[in-house]
């Protein structure tokens, strides 16, 4: 028998759509509110878990707060924290099919602070105004290499108090966030899922950091006479 593959989910894939399932919103107004969820090959929600444990994170209550899903999905992030109070949601997408179901979502829950678009998530970031987003949602399809540029402009994207929630197949390490400017705040690894809520970091922070990194490289040793 093959050993079966790690599931890795991708938010990119071709058009068929084979069947639905489903996800519920696990807090705020709509509780326990079950959505339909296009199954297409590789797309799978956030986990439940995570899920809860992000809005643990979080502090439940997100009552004023601008946020922006830039790989959407099943827009599963963006409705919890609409649910949870949050002023404005963005959905940013760009299949086609994934953008109807969206929509389909949006008019179900009458979420009118919930906006869905159609395109690409890191433009959509760049063109997002400096320090406007108190909440930035990153789960790129595994399978790209829209990390680096997704976080470069999610860390111009947010606020100084802001959040940015990346979700990806491996940890980022303290060196490669700051390098970005960010420092890690929470870390979860659940299955092939290692969860990231990250902030801006601040000038003592990056310069304790760069510190850290120079103690930690070798120096050359003095040529001999």
């Amino acid at each position: 028998m093959k050993p079966n593959k790690p599931r890795i989910p991708v938010h990119k894939h071709g058009p068929q759509v084979q069947r639905s399932h489903e996800i519920r919103i696990i807090g705020g107004l709509w509780k326990r509110t079950k959505l339909k969820v296009a199954d297409k090959p590789g797309l799978r929600p956030t986990p439940d878990r995570v899920r809860e444990t992000l809005f643990n994170w979080l502090g439940q209550d997100l009552t004023g707060m601008r946020c922006i899903d830039v790989f959407a999905g099943t827009g599963a992030l963006g409705f919890e924290a609409a649910s949870r109070g949050a002023k404005d949601v963005v959905l940013v997408e760009q299949d086609s099919a994934l953008i109807e179901q969206l929509k389909r979502t949006q008019s179900q829950l009458s979420a009118q602070q919930v906006q869905v678009q159609r395109g690409d998530g890191v433009s959509a970031l760049r063109q997002a105004a400096p320090g406007s987003m108190q909440l930035v949602f990153l789960d790129p399809p595994f399978d790209t290499a829209l990390w680096e540029p997704a976080l470069k402009a999610a860390a111009r994207a947010v606020s100084p108090q802001g959040w940015i929630y990346l979700e990806a197949p491996v940890a980022w390490t303290q060196t490669q966030l700051a390098a970005l400017g960010l420092v890690v705040h929470r870390h979860l690894k659940a299955g092939a899922v290692h969860a990231h809520l990250l902030r801006l970091a601040s000038t003592d922070e990056l310069a304790a950091l760069e510190s850290l990194t120079a103690a930690d490289t070798p120096t050359d040793p003095s040529p001999e006479v």
